[in-house]
C-alpha cells in the first residue's frame, strides 16, 4: 500500500490508508505501507497502528516549507524504492493511495512485475495547488488541468480505480476522462464510537478536522455568533495553518471565550468529545467523503454541514441533520438553532438517523470490498446512499 501522507499526517487520506492497512492485517493479510519519512526517520519499521504491527517502509522526505505537515518524496527515490519493496516483499497486490509521487513508483513496478494493481482517490488537484504553489490564481486552472492529466496517466494503469463517493467519482471521471471508477466508501470502524442518548446538560458544537482554508471554519464561528442566547460551546479539534486567523476571528466577534481550540488530542478524546457533543459542524466545501463526520455520525450526533461536494451523500435533512448553502451564515446558524433546540423525541431521533446512516460505512464491509478487488474480482458500487435514493 502507497501513500503520499500517512500517520502521524492528520487527513481522510492518511487516516483511510491506516484503517484499511490496520483493518486488513487483523483479518491475517501481510500488509507493507510506503510513506514519507517522518524526521530523517527513514528505513523499514514495524509500527504500531490501531493496535495491529504494520511494516512501514519510510521514504526520505522534506517538508514543503509553505505548509505545516505537508511532505514530499522525490520522484526517483520512490521509483527505485518502490521497486526494491516489490521484488523484496513480492506481493499479491499493490494499491496507491495517491498518484502525485508514490502512486507513479508503486504503478511502475506493479505493472512490470504483473501484480493487480488497485489505485484510490482522494484529492482534487485545485485544492491540493493551494498548499503546493504560490502562483497567480490565474494559473492555477491551468495547473490542475495538467494535474488532472496526471491523474489519468497514472491511474490509468490501475486494474480497479476507486473513491469514497459516487459523487467524488463522477468528478474524477470528469477530470480525467476514465470511467468504470467504483465508490468505495473509506469505512470507519463504528465499534470504537458510543452515542449518548441522555438529555443535553449543555449547547456544544463540536468540529473536527484540519484547520485549513478549505474547511471554511470561519463561517462555523461566525454562526456560533448567531447563538449567543444559547450559551453554545465550540469544541475544535485539529490542527493547521489558520489557526491562528480562526483565534483572531472569535477574538472579533467576541466569543472566544466560548471557542475552545483543542488541536490534535488522542483518540479517547476525541471520542468521548464527540459523545457529549449535541450536534457536529462541518462547513467544508471540498470533502470527498469526509471520514470526521462518519465519525460524529458514529457518534449518534445530527450534523450541520454545508451542501457542497459529498457531504450530501451523509447528511439526509430532516433525517440526521441538515445542509445550508455555502455561505449563508445565517442558514447555518438557523440549522444550528434548530438541533439544540429540538425537543429531546426530536433531538433523539436524529441521533438515530445519524446510526442508520453510518451503518452502511462500517469499515468491514469496506475491507471486504478491497479484498474482492486484490483478488482480481468484479464488484459494483455498494448502496451506501439508500436514504437519498428515496
Amino acid at each position: 500500500m502507497g501513500a503520499d501522507t500517512f500517520t502521524p499526517d492528520v487527513n481522510g487520506a492518511a487516516t483511510f490508508t491506516r484503517n484499511l492497512a490496520a483493518g486488513l492485517a487483523r483479518r491475517g493479510h501481510e500488509v507493507h505501507v510506503m510513506a514519507p519519512a517522518q524526521r530523517g526517520k527513514v528505513g523499514t519499521f514495524t509500527e504500531e497502528h490501531e493496535g495491529v504491527p504494520l511494516t512501514v517502509h519510510r521514504v526520505y522526505s522534506w517538508r514543503w516549507l509553505p505548509h505545516p505537515w505537508l511532505r514530499f518524496m522525490l520522484p526517483w527515490r520512490v521509483k527505485a524504492n518502490a521497486e526494491r519493496i516489490v521484488r523484496e516483499v513480492k506481493p499479491d497486490a499493490v494499491h496507491f493511495q495517491s498518484h502525485i509521487v508514490v502512486g507513479r513508483g508503486l504503478a511502475t513496478a506493479a505493472k512490470r512485475h504483473g501484480i493487480q494493481l488497485i489505485g484510490t482517490n482522494h484529492v482534487m488537484p485545485e485544492n491540493i495547488l493551494q498548499h503546493v504553489t504560490v502562483l497567480p490564481n490565474a494559473m492555477l486552472g491551468w495547473l490542475a488541468s495538467i494535474q488532472w492529466g496526471s491523474a489519468r496517466k497514472w491511474f490509468s494503469m490501475a486494474d480497479a480505480v476507486t473513491t469514497p463517493t459516487r459523487r467524488a467519482a463522477e468528478f474524477f471521471e470528469k477530470g480525467t476522462g476514465l470511467d468504470h471508477v467504483l465508490a468505495i466508501s473509506c469505512g470507519i470502524d463504528t465499534s470504537f464510537y458510543t452515542a449518548d442518548f441522555s438529555p443535553r446538560t449543555e449547547n456544544v458544537i463540536a468540529f473536527l478536522g484540519r484547520l485549513d482554508e478549505e474547511k471554511y471554519i470561519h463561517e462555523l464561528l461566525e454562526a456560533a455568533a448567531k447563538l449567543g442566547d444559547l450559551d453554545v460551546r465550540v469544541e475544535i479539534i485539529g490542527g493547521g495553518e489558520v489557526r491562528k486567523q480562526l483565534e483572531a476571528r472569535a477574538r472579533e466577534l467576541g466569543i472566544a471565550e466560548r471557542v475552545n481550540f483543542r488541536g490534535r488530542v488522542s483518540d479517547e478524546v476525541l471520542r468521548s468529545t464527540l459523545t457529549s457533543a449535541s450536534v457536529f459542524a462541518m462547513p467544508s466545501r471540498a470533502e470527498l467523503q469526509s471520514i470526521a463526520t462518519m465519525e460524529a455520525l458514529a457518534s449518534g450526533l445530527p450534523v450541520v454541514a454545508a451542501d457542497a461536494m459529498a457531504l450530501p451523500h451523509l447528511v439526509h435533512p430532516g433525517e440526521n441533520g441538515y445542509l445550508y448553502q455555502p455561505g449563508d451564515i445565517d442558514e447555518f446558524a438557523a440549522h444550528l438553532r434548530a438541533v439544540l433546540t429540538a425537543p429531546p423525541a426530536e433531538f433523539e431521533r436524529l441521533q438515530r438517523g445519524a446510526l442508520r446512516t453510518v451503518e452502511a460505512h462500517d469499515i468491514q464491509r469496506t475491507l471486504d470490498i478491497f479484498e474482492a478487488l486484490y483478488r482480481g474480482e468484479s464488484v459494483v458500487d455498494p448502496d451506501t446512499e439508500g436514504e437519498l435514493a428515496r
